[in-house]
C-alpha cells in the first residue's frame, strides 16, 4: 500500500524514465525499423539492421582504432598523471602554482582546444612544423597523413585529460595513511622500493577507478576527431562515435544508427566489465 513518503520518490522516478528508460526503449524500437532519410516511420524489419552491423567493416575498423587509441592515451595519461601527482605530493617548491598550471588543459572547452591544436598542427602555418624545422628535422604532414593524424589526436587527448588523472591520483596520495611510510623509513627502504611496495599498492583502488573513468570518457571521443580531422584522412581517425554520427545525423539512416549504437553499448559494457576485473586482479590481487 502506497504511503505519503513514497510520493517523494516520484520526481526521481519520473526523471529516471524521462532521461534513461524512454530514450533507451525508443532506440531499441527504432533499431528494428528501416527509418531513414526517404521514409520516416517505425515499421518492423526484424534484425536486418543488426545483420548489417555484423557485415559493416568500417564500423569494426573504427572499433579497433578506438581500442588502440584508448590503450595509448589512457596509459600515457596514467603514467604522466601519476608522475605529476607524485611530484606535487612530495612538497616541491611552487607546488601550489603547479597544481593550478597542470589543471589548465582540463578547464579548456574541447572544441576550442581542438581548433587551437588544429592550427598548431597546420602543415605550412602551424608552429609545430616550425619547431621541428628549427631543430633540423623535416616538416611533418600532421593532418594529411594517416599515421601522423592518429598521433596528433593521441597528443591532444593526452594533453587535455592528463590533468584529470593528476587530480584524482593527487587526491588519493594526500589521503594515504602515514604509518606504512614510517615503517618503510625504519626498515631503511629506498624511495623506489617505498613506491613499489607501499605507494603503488595503496593507490591501486584509486588507480582502477581513474583508469575506468578515463576509458569510459575515451570511448566517447568525437569532438576532437570532428574538429581536427573529421575522421580523415579517409577513415584513419574515425571512431565508433563519429561513425554513428555520420550514419545517423549526416546520412540520416536513423534505424541503422540506432542498431550501431546498441551494438556499441553492449560491446562497451562487456569490455569495461572485463577490464575492471582484469585491473582488480592485476593491481589489487586475486583474493580481492
Amino acid at each position: 500500500m502506497l504511503k505519503a513518503k513514497h510520493f517523494f520518490l516520484l520526481p526521481a522516478l519520473l526523471s529516471l524514465i524521462a532521461i534513461i528508460l524512454f530514450p533507451l526503449l525508443f532506440t531499441i524500437r527504432v533499431s528494428f525499423s528501416s527509418w531513414d532519410v526517404y521514409q520516416a516511420g517505425l515499421d518492423w524489419i526484424g534484425g536486418r539492421n543488426f545483420g548489417r552491423v555484423l557485415e559493416d567493416v568500417r564500423f569494426w575498423e573504427s572499433l579497433g582504432r578506438l581500442t588502440l587509441l584508448s590503450l595509448l592515451t589512457v596509459t600515457l595519461q596514467y603514467v604522466l598523471g601519476f608522475a605529476l601527482a607524485l611530484m606535487v605530493w612530495n612538497n616541491i617548491r611552487g607546488r601550489r602554482f603547479f597544481r593550478v598550471l597542470f589543471l589548465v588543459p582540463m578547464m579548456t572547452t574541447p572544441v576550442v582546444m581542438s581548433v587551437i591544436w588544429r592550427t598548431i598542427f597546420h602543415e605550412s602555418l602551424g608552429p609545430a612544423n616550425d619547431i621541428l624545422t628549427a631543430l633540423g628535422l623535416s616538416a611533418v604532414p600532421w593532418l594529411s597523413d594517416a599515421t601522423f593524424a592518429f598521433v596528433a589526436v593521441v597528443i591532444v587527448e593526452v594533453w587535455q585529460w592528463t590533468p584529470f588523472m593528476f587530480l584524482l591520483l593527487l587526491a588519493g596520495l594526500v589521503s594515504l595513511p602515514k604509518e606504512p611510510y614510517l615503517a618503510a623509513a625504519i626498515d631503511g627502504a629506498s624511495p623506489v622500493r617505498t613506491f613499489w611496495q607501499v605507494t603503488f599498492p595503496l593507490m591501486a583502488p584509486i588507480s582502477i577507478g581513474a583508469i575506468i573513468i578515463r576509458i569510459i570518457e575515451a570511448s566517447k571521443i568525437m569532438d576532437t576527431v570532428y574538429v581536427m580531422t573529421s575522421g580523415g584522412p579517409g577513415t584513419a581517425t574515425e571512431t565508433p562515435s563519429y561513425y554513428i554520427y555520420i550514419r545517423g545525423l549526416r546520412d540520416f539512416q536513423v534505424g541503422y544508427s540506432a542498431a550501431l549504437s546498441l551494438t556499441y553499448l553492449v560491446i562497451m559494457i562487456v569490455t569495461l566489465t572485463f577490464v575492471a576485473k582484469l585491473l582488480t586482479r592485476f593491481l589489487v590481487g586475486k583474493d580481492s
